[in-house]
Order: structure tokens, then sequence, then C-alpha cells
């Protein structure tokens, strides 16, 4: 019989729960199994203590969705120390990650090395924000069950964990997954371009700019047949009305 569940095991799994989304938590799903392995549990240990936390998830009980009816205190702890908080989350638990697959930060991360500078106070920096920044993207796309809001597209290559207010100009709001959108690379640019915007209510706004090209085929099957359409939205975190209405209505090219 395993010995009871470290802190640094729960974290990982945290690390998991968030990336996988309540309704993938199954003792078969391929990640369950990935991350058993590397803490030597079970699938169904692993897909037990998540859903452990997902008694303690505001968001689920919102919608009245519960998981188990008991878990334990340490559980607990772990969770509130990192509700709420996904840059905390993010860099607590991918180090943590990397020392249970006993390789270095960077590779668990799939970084290129060639592009971090070399070593000293700026690599540690660089690397703090990758980290956030493969965390954020594979928390908002698991939101979205890995399909661009507007087309539907699934190929994960090919999606972008967007920002509603930008990276570089909300800083406060660069974790924040109701300030995020899944996109398709190709409506990723245009949404950050102000080609396409959406409204608080959810609805696709195309600009007067690809509007004029109304007779090329691309932007039409691209464009302007989503006009009008409501975006898929995620079951939770729904993308704020306001951070919407700001990128409407300053950014927007109408």
């Amino acid at each position: 019989m395993r010995s009871n569940w470290t802190r640094e095991e729960l974290i990982v799994a945290l690390n998991l729960y968030y990336k996988l989304g309540f309704t993938n938590v199954k003792y078969t799903h391929p990640k369950v199994i990935e991350l058993a392995r590397i803490i030597n549990r079970t699938p169904s240990a692993v897909a037990y203590k998540l859903v452990n936390f997902a008694r303690l998830d505001p968001e689920l009980q919102k919608r009245g969705v519960k998981g188990m009816s008991h878990g334990s205190k340490a559980e607990e702890i772990v969770w509130n120390e990192f509700n709420g908080d996904l840059e905390k989350i993010a860099q607590a638990s991918e180090p943590l990650l990397a020392e249970f697959k006993k390789i270095p930060l960077e590779e668990s991360l799939g970084l290129n090395t060639y592009d971090l500078p070399k070593e000293g106070k700026e690599r540690e920096r660089v690397v703090k924000v990758r980290v956030n920044q493969y965390f954020f993207r594979d928390v908002l796309l698991a939101l979205y069950k890995n399909a661009c809001c507007i087309t539907g597209i699934s190929t994960p290559q090919l999606l972008v964990a967007g920002h509603i207010l930008t990276w570089s100009k909300s800083k406060e709001n660069r974790m924040n997954l109701s300030n995020g959108l899944c996109l398709n690379a190709l409506h990723d640019v245009a949404y950050e371009s102000g080609l396409i915007s959406i409204t608080p209510d959810y609805q696709i706004k195309i600009s007067s700019v690809l509007k004029k090209q109304k007779k090329n085929q691309n932007i039409q099957e691209y464009f302007l047949k989503y006009e009008n359409e409501k975006i898929i939205l995620p079951h939770v975190h729904l993308p704020n009305p306001e951070f919407l209405n700001k990128h409407f209505k300053e950014r927007f090219i109408k």
C-alpha cells in the first residue's frame, strides 16, 4: 500500500487538474496515465485525487457540479494555497514536474535553449515568463476543449492562447483565464490587429476592412461567414464582457 500523498505530489496533481479540466478526469486519459507513471502512483489514484480537488473548485460549485464528498486535509491546504493564482501554481508546479521527470525545467517545457540567455538573472527571468505562458496556454486550451472559439478548429499546433487585453499593456491580467480566448493562429492575428472583434454578448464582428473584400472567396470563407455568430464558450471562466467591450471600442476597426 502506498504512503500518503506528499505536498509535492499534490502540487503536480493540481497542475494536471487545471490542464485537464474536470470533464476529462478519467483514469484512462493519457495525461493521467503519464502523471501516474512520473510520480509512481496508479492512474486510478491520480484520477481520484483530481476528483477530490474538484469538490473544492468554486467554478464547478457555481454550476452545481460536485466532486467527491470527502477528501484529505492536505488537499484542502494545497488548494487554498494556490487556488485563484495561476502564476503561483505554474511557478511551483512546473519545476516540481521537471524534478519528478528528472530532467531540466527547460526540457520539460520543450523550450529551445538556443533562444535563451546563457545564464544568470536574465535567463531566470525569461524562463519564468515562458513557464507562465506555457501553463496559461495549456489551461486555456483545456477550458475550450482544444478548439478555436470561432471556427472550432481543433488541431493543437494551430491554436493560440490569445489575450483580450494585451499581454504587454495589462500585466495584472496576463494569467487571468477570463482574459483569454482560444483562437486559431489566423484569427488570433486578426483579433490582435482589430480586423475582428467579439462583443460583450459574445457575437463575432468583422471589420469594414475585410468586408470591402467580400468578393474574395477566402475572406468570405475565413471571416465574413462568421459575422454575428456566437463564439463557442467554455463552461467556466467565461471571457470577461468588460474586457471584450474594451477591445471592441478601442481596437476594433469598424
